[in-house]
């Protein structure tokens, strides 16, 4: 839009929101609440101090009554929910008051509950379970989507995600929000739950509803058994497949009818076999067994969770040229943007959550290979994998979990470690009692090798014991004191 206007709720001192009005283009008006008359006071002290009051608008009140005050009319194209702690009380009044395809930003600084500390508070607060594993970053965002969701889908509207952070002691999302009745009714494919191993770092995402041939229609899907209708384009023997096709002539749609088969017919109608075998088998292994197939272990029930991914490749691309061509060069933190979205720009979209590395090594007490091995094994056995923004040791990969500790199994192999580390019935003497299926290899391939785009990934905290500080007490509670 040409113009806009934003709403910034527990705007505090208003310095966004005066960053706002000045550096971002075709913002018309900005509107800064907070609950506390000194903060809005000192917003407007602040905005007209900075040649900035003919935009900025200071209100003193309560967000959530103001927000729903305009879910009929006077929407805003953007809501930036910033709070001290959870975000979860303001976002179905956001959902609402957001203007069709407007953006809501949203904050949340309670890691200690969507991490998992606090598992009962996470369910009443943003209606999932965590599990506490070491993908937990991630994890919490894909649960602040799920809430999003929920909240809009109540009001015939849904989410899209454009870009997702986990920086430093929060998470931050943007998401734009259309209303679109037909698109609501695939919500339940987005969303799934996650069964967490309680003896290793395996997971799997188990999915909440399955396709019908009804349009838009859903039922329940089934625990322990491959969904129906998935195993359609984008996996391993598909990839094969195309790049089989590059190498030749690709058959004919239709083999002429004669007396003798066709040599082209049969050679398509096998490879088609192969396909769909592999396919298959691709789904099973996919697919949650009752119990952990490496240790025996119960899993653990977490979610439900967004499944869908969680950026927007496009986006990420443009903010990322525009920051490689300096178009901003009045931020001191061009560096760490460009780092993350570059690190972003690399992820696998369609594969939620990650393993860590040092989890890995650490149940089988084993020493670490190279994150470039691994993934080059990975690469070797038909898997793609990636890294993550927040996490230089994490994976993720489209490899089921019994291909991941084949990995470790073969590395062990080659690396012993001591029968003295090795506990009876523990994690590791479960899964190295089993043979890999296949030998893995860790020699690089030339694009692991290549050079990376020049990036600063994951930037270091910028100064010790950093992280958050009390929280604000406002005048309330200084006056009990």
């Amino acid at each position: 839009k040409t113009s806009s206007e934003l709403r910034a709720t527990q705007a505090a001192t208003g310095l966004r929101s005066v960053r706002y009005a000045k550096e971002v283009p075709g913002v018309k008006t900005v509107l800064a609440n907070d609950l506390e008359k000194d903060a809005a006071a000192a917003c407007a002290r602040n905005a007209a101090e900075n040649g900035a009051s003919d935009k900025v608008e200071a209100h003193c009140g309560d967000a959530v009554a103001y927000m729903i005050n305009h879910r009929t009319s006077g929407q805003f194209d953007v809501i930036d929910l910033d709070p001290y702690g959870s975000a979860a009380p303001f976002i179905d009044a956001a959902v609402q008051a957001v203007a069709e395809g407007g953006m809501i930003c949203v904050t949340s600084t309670d890691m200690t509950v969507l991490s998992g500390n606090y598992p009962e508070v996470c369910f009443a607060k943003y209606g999932a379970m965590p599990t506490k594993a070491k993908h937990l970053h991630e994890f919490a965002l894909r649960v602040l989507l799920h809430a999003l969701e929920t909240s809009a889908t109540r009001y015939q509207r849904h989410v899209v995600p454009v870009l997702s952070l986990s920086v430093d002691f929060y998470i931050r999302i943007f998401v734009r929000v259309y209303k679109k009745p037909a698109e609501v009714k695939h919500s339940v494919a987005r969303r799934a739950f996650v069964l967490q191993s309680a003896g290793c770092p395996s997971f799997y995402l188990q999915p909440l509803g399955r396709p019908t041939g009804r349009e838009g229609g859903y039922v329940c899907a089934h625990l322990h058994k491959p969904p129906r209708g998935l195993a359609a384009e984008g996996g391993r023997a598909s990839r094969r497949r195309a790049e089989r096709k590059k190498g030749g002539a690709a058959p004919p749609e239709e083999a002429p009818v004669e007396e003798e088969e066709d040599p082209a017919a049969a050679e398509a109608a096998a490879e088609a076999a192969e396909a769909a075998a592999e396919e298959q088998a691709a789904l099973e292994e996919a697919t949650a067994p009752a119990f952990c197939g490496e240790t025996g272990a119960p899993f653990k029930i977490g979610g439900p969770i967004w499944a869908a991914p969680i950026h927007d490749r496009d986006w990420v691309a443009a903010a990322l040229d525009r920051v490689s061509a300096g178009c901003d060069q009045h931020l001191s933190t061009t560096e760490r943007i460009h780092g993350v979205l570059t690190s972003i720009s690399e992820e696998l979209l369609d594969v939620p959550l990650y393993y860590t590395l040092p989890d890995i090594c650490s149940t089988l007490h084993c020493s670490s290979p190279k994150m470039a091995e691994v993934r080059a094994a990975l690469g070797h056995a038909g898997y793609r994998s990636s890294q993550h923004h927040r996490d230089p040791d994490a994976i993720k990969t489209d490899a089921p979990p019994r291909v991941l500790w084949d990995i470790m199994r073969c590395w062990i192999k080659k690396h012993p470690i001591s029968e003295k580390r090795l506990a009876e019935g523990g994690a590791a003497s479960k899964i190295l009692a089993v043979e890999p299926q296949f030998a893995a290899s860790f020699a690089t391939t030339a694009a692991l090798r290549a050079k990376q785009s020049k990036a600063r990934r994951w930037a270091p905290n910028p100064e010790s014991y950093w992280g958050p500080k009390a929280a604000a007490r406002g005048r309330k509670a200084a006056k009990t004191e």
